[in-house]
This record gives structure tokens, sequence and C-alpha cells, in this order.
């Protein structure tokens, strides 16, 4: 599903990428999406919420990171600290109050960096397919010799089913740069609540991510679901539906307290 491009409006930022995004005003708390490696705003999950907080008229954002969709910037020159800033510069520069922070896939990684780093702001967090440290972990996993054939070459062919080529292609340095930002070896410093949905037929990132991330956070206010037949875009109907469901029940939560 896509949305008219007319739509899209940029952040323009002094030192950085302009980056493209789509506002609804409403009210608090707000819902941010953040999409999944080498994914844009227009997919089914960010439309699906957008339509959700339109009919609730609370507000949301959708956008696109640095290099990705109608934002600006390369894409190969993009590391994860390069998106965690983007998400910063939305949260800083678009919203007032609490926020809840839909992260899917890599998004899921990112926005936990983000409510790390703005505990005021973020008012609870809701991942999908969370793939925090995923791309590190499986790197080094690779055999040695893998590893240094991908160091020498300066590239690795990352396997993937989504898209023709069958493999993404990641500049060896982006990898060196992730590890810098790796949560799951130490406790999370963050108390907000937290829902993960995960598909345990995700042939992309393992569901025990999801239970690692769970187990890592500080916050007790942490549920785990686990959709039997859920693959990695949670794209059915019924996965979108629990989607909203969730961020749905947190709005209330937080609208109680």
């Amino acid at each position: 599903v896509c949305r008219l491009k007319s739509s899209v409006s940029f952040l323009t930022r002094p030192d950085r990428p302009n980056l493209a995004y789509h506002k609804l005003k409403g009210r608090n708390p707000g819902i941010i999406f953040l999409p999944g490696f080498n994914s844009n705003m227009n997919g089914q999950k960010a439309i699906a919420l957008e339509d959700f907080c339109s009919s609730l008229g609370h507000a949301f954002i959708r956008f696109d990171y640095t290099g990705c969709g109608n934002s600006n910037g390369n894409f190969e020159e993009c590391t994860i600290g390069k998106w965690r800033k983007d998400v910063l510069s939305i949260l800083d520069e678009l919203t007032d109050g609490p926020q809840i922070l839909v992260g899917s896939s890599l998004g899921g990684w990112l926005m936990l960096h983000a409510a790390m780093a703005r505990p005021d702001k973020v008012a609870a967090l809701v991942g999908v397919a969370v793939a925090a440290d995923h791309l590190v972990t499986t790197f080094n996993r690779l055999p040695i010799e893998t590893q240094k054939e991908i160091e020498d070459k300066g590239e690795w062919k990352f396997p993937t089913k989504h898209n023709e080529e069958g493999y993404y292609t990641l500049p060896y340095d982006f990898i060196r740069e992730a590890e810098n930002h790796c949560v799951l070896n130490s406790p999370i410093p963050i108390t907000c609540p937290i829902r993960l949905i995960h598909g345990m037929k995700d042939e992309d990132v393992p569901w025990k991510i999801s239970l690692q991330v769970a187990s890592r956070v500080l916050s007790r206010d942490v549920d785990v679901i686990l959709r039997k037949g859920g693959r990695h875009r949670m794209s059915e109907k019924e996965d979108t539906k629990l989607l909203v469901n969730t961020v749905d029940d947190l709005i209330d939560k937080l609208s109680t307290v």
C-alpha cells in the first residue's frame, strides 16, 4: 500500500541528510513507526497504524531513515549509529509529550536505543520481530575464514528472501560499526512498558531474540507474544490486527496512568 508522494514532508537538518516523513497531528501518546532494514515508511504495518491513529485522533509519524525511501543520503554510507541519530531527530524535532515507538525488525533494535537515550519521552515500546544485535551475531557465527574473506573484499552478501538477488550487500565497515550498538550483552536500562511480538516461523530473525530482549530490559512490564504461524514480516491480516490491538492496549494503559 502506498500513499501519494505529495503527502511527504521533510525534516531539514543542517549537519545531516533531510529525512522524509508523514505526520498526523493528534493527541498523546503519539505513535512513531520505525521500519526495518532496507524498508520504508509505506509498508503495510505503518499504514495500518496510521489509519488506526487517524480513527482515534492520536498523533502518528512514519518516516524513512537516511538513504532509504524518500530521505536524502546514500544507503551505502549508512550505519546503525546514523540511523539511531535519525530516530532521535524525529523524536526531538517533531514530537511533544509521551510517545509509543513501534519498531519492526531492525527498527526494533533502534527503538531500544531511542528509549535508552530519551527515557523521558519514550513512554512504551512495541517490537515486531525485534532484530537486536542480529546482523552482528550472524556475522560472528560465520567461519573465521569467511569473516576474513568478507573483510578482504570489504563487503558481505547477507542472504535474504526479500529481494530478487537473494542477498543484501553490506559494507564490512557497517558490521564493525554496528558492534558499537549491541545491547544483549548486558542489562538494558529501559523501564517503560514493552510488548514484543514475534512469529515462530520467522526465517530471518529468530524469535528467541525477543525472549533475550525481554530478559535483558530492566522493565518489569514486559510481554512477549509469539505467533505460531507468524513469519518475519507479520503481514497477515490477523498479524496486523494483533499489532493494532497491542498498541491500542498500551494507549489505554498510558492514558489511565
